[in-house]
């Protein structure tokens, strides 16, 4: 009998190392995730729950996964103490432990993996995990992804400085002790906005004043109220010109602005050690974009957020989206309880699919509030008098140092020495073509969006800036794509995990060899008759 002729340079026949395996994988344990995994271990089955905080240091100098704009005091280097902070804010924490839930604080999901249209060769839904030291995968029957919220970045000149962040991160520091800034202003007025601000000052950090662009504060009146009768100045109609200050953030300057995004008037100075940026909150969409669940503009839920079905369930069937990764409205963000209930929801539907059901009832569904305002033109207005209306040009990408100006010019990179064309239509339709942009053509041309932060700081800035380029709704601006990792993953982590095609890699990726393969060699060769057009063979 002839054996099979074995390519050991094919995939073909190659098996994933998949180190564990559990019913249920919740990623973010926030309110959210841990009302998940507690209902699901007490219904009887094996649940991984893990969390990326508390997060490194050096993770968040690379401003992952939040926009922290370096506002972390020395607290937040020491591991320890912060890991104790977490959980003596969360008391939700000790009770997961205690239902049997297996958590793993520290641990961040870079991927996660399904078969689909392109992948049939799976062992079913994988995750990818990481912590400090290694990294591995972990397969799941059922996955629940409560990643979560982050702030959309707003350019203007000095944002670059230390002390300048998004809201979400400054509140999280807070609440662990480890927020440097002391005294900070805070752009937008949505109830997001004004949540955030009542934290911090509840973490006493004194809220200087509130700079809104609109003509008046969007969240509810009885959070403004209460804001006022703490000394916290509304100013209205404002934006910020420019960030002051040597090595940090020590002052702003604030102008009134007409209804074009015009400066008016006399700016003032407001002193302050930190700019809060909250003029927008997003869905922490990046995992579920990369598996291939299916994403929407949806205003009610403040932007790109999963489509999910009554059951949090997403288009992917054994993928559920719950907390603010599945959308955010106010009811959302002054109440915990109904992150909670979308999370037991979500375990209800695993439970009763698998025929574990008890017969009692699933909490009842809590649909997004109806918006207030429109979602699109205030964060239009916001980009317009910050960004095109500023006094000086800045970096909206501060990664790849990318200006307003190259990014809507679709400039090429400063590092490839690009001279001016001699065409002067640079317009978008006469490079990218008609219909609405795509982000995601522009980062390939530009880099915006392509650094160490991978947009976290710019990518809905530059869907903004396109839409007022190209005169369209920002709904008709397709969201940037995600790609695993979405989590920075060191090479010496990113090694740890068993590959296969190691062996063979160079001939995998079609790369002949530089030299002829040993067994190969003739009695008699040189280097002068080296065929490099010849078959190609791994060393």
């Amino acid at each position: 009998m002839v054996q099979p002729k074995i390519d050991r340079k094919s995939v073909a026949g190659k098996q994933l190392h998949v180190e564990e395996h559990t019913q249920l994988l919740v990623i973010g344990a926030g309110p959210a995730g841990l009302a998940a995994a507690i209902e699901a271990a007490r219904r009887g089955l094996s649940v991984v729950l893990v969390d990326e905080n508390p997060v490194s240091f050096k993770t968040m100098g690379d401003e992952v996964p939040l926009h922290y704009g370096q506002g972390m005091s020395g607290a937040a280097r020491n591991r320890n103490a912060m890991m104790e902070a977490l959980v003596a804010s969360e008391p939700l924490i000790e009770t997961a432990f205690e239902a049997g839930v297996d958590v793993r604080l520290g641990t961040a999901c870079w991927g996660l993996y399904g078969n689909g249209s392109a992948v049939h060769w799976l062992p079913g839904t994988v995750a990818g995990l990481t912590d400090d030291d290694r990294g591995w995968m972990i397969g799941a029957e059922q996955v629940i992804v409560a990643a979560g919220r982050r702030d959309m970045g707003l350019g203007f000149p000095g944002w670059e400085k230390p002390g300048v962040m998004g809201a979400t991160a400054a509140v999280a520091l807070a609440k662990h002790g480890a927020l440097a800034p002391r005294s900070v202003v805070m752009l937008g007025t949505s109830a997001e906005a004004l949540t955030a601000a009542s934290a911090l000052r509840s973490a006493g950090i004194k809220v200087v004043a509130m700079v809104e662009q609109a003509a008046e504060p969007l969240g509810p009146s009885d959070m403004v109220s209460a804001l006022r009768a703490d000394g916290c100045a509304f100013l209205t109609g404002h934006i910020v010109r420019e960030a002051l200050g040597r090595d940090t953030v020590e002052a702003v300057l604030v102008s009134a602005v007409d209804a074009a995004g015009r400066s008016v008037g006399e700016e003032r100075r407001l002193a302050c050690d930190g700019i809060m940026l909250a003029v927008g909150v997003t869905p922490v969409v990046d995992l579920l974009d990369a598996l291939g669940c299916r994403i929407a503009f949806q205003p009610e839920r403040s932007g790109y957020a999963p489509v999910v079905d009554a059951d949090q369930r997403t288009s992917v069937r054994n993928v559920f989206a719950v907390g603010d990764c599945a959308g955010i409205w106010p009811a959302k963000s002054r109440d915990r309880g109904i992150a909670e209930i979308e999370g037991r929801r979500a375990v209800a539907a695993i439970v009763a699919e698998l025929g574990l059901g008890d017969g009692s009832a699933a909490p009842e569904n809590v649909l997004p509030d109806r918006p207030t305002y429109d979602l699109s033109a205030y964060r239009l207005g916001w980009v317009r008098a910050s960004v095109i209306e500023a006094r000086a040009e800045f970096h909206v990408c501060q990664c790849e140092d990318v200006t307003a100006r190259e990014l809507l010019e679709v400039r090429p990179p400063r590092y490839l020495e690009w001279q001016a064309e001699r065409r002067n239509d640079r317009s978008l339709s006469a490079l990218l073509g008609e219909g609405p942009p795509n982000p995601d053509q522009v980062k390939r041309l530009t880099r915006a969006g392509m650094g160490p932060c991978q947009g976290r700081r710019c990518r809905e800035q530059v869907a903004v800036l396109l839409a007022l380029k190209a005169a369209m709704p920002l709904s008709t601006i397709p969201l940037a794509g995600y790609r695993a990792p979405v989590r920075p993953l060191p090479l010496a982590i990113a090694s740890q995990i068993p590959e296969d095609q190691a062996e063979h890699w160079d001939v995998w990726f079609g790369i002949h060899a530089q030299w002829r393969p040993f067994w190969d060699i003739p009695a008699l060769y040189t280097v002068a008759t080296n065929d490099a057009t010849g078959t190609a063979a791994s060393e």
